[in-house]
């Protein structure tokens, strides 16, 4: 697996990339072909572990805190796994046809996605700081609308630390 390090507000030593590496070879029986970015981050005494993965088109993510950023690590590898079992008919086609071989105990049932509500708006023209406002004059976590300049349909987010996202779409 090709893995990349960020290091944020903390200094990386060689045995944790070497031990990090080595950890992430759980996931290799899912992938043929992996791309994995592990951004560590400290915060007082907390590291936070982002693992990120790209796959077959498909990108995993999981992030996690701990005192310790080899606990992080884990908990985010445990974690993605987790997701993978938990989807695992619906991941069948990208993953390794030997990835489940090993008996799997079941985290929870497969349920189908089902469709609770259906909701259809009206885009109407607007900047992100416009968007932004009213998503939270709505008390929303989310807010589609359509980019004023460019006509796109954007997102704007709030993102789980401060601040917030925005997602354009690409040409």
């Amino acid at each position: 697996m090709n893995t990349a390090f960020i290091a944020r507000k903390i200094t990386l030593s060689d045995s944790f990339k070497e031990k990090a590496e080595l950890r992430l070879k759980k996931l290799d029986r899912f992938f043929d072909d992996a791309r994995a970015q592990i951004t560590v981050s400290a915060q007082k005494d907390t590291a936070t572990v982002e693992l990120t993965l790209w796959a077959e088109g498909m990108i995993y993510r999981a992030e996690k805190q701990d005192h310790d950023k080899m606990d992080a690590l884990d908990d985010a590898i445990d974690n993605l796994i987790r997701r993978i079992r938990k989807n695992k008919t619906r991941l069948q086609k990208k993953l390794k046809s030997s990835a489940f071989e090993v008996p799997v105990e079941a985290d929870e049932d497969d349920a189908s996605y089902e469709v609770i509500r259906t909701k259809e708006i009206a885009l109407r023209p607007m900047t992100a700081d416009e968007a932004i406002l009213q998503m939270n004059l709505l008390g929303h976590s989310f807010f589609v609308y359509q980019n004023a300049e460019t006509g796109d349909v954007n997102v704007v987010y709030r993102r789980s630390e401060d601040g917030y996202g925005l997602i354009v779409p690409k040409k």
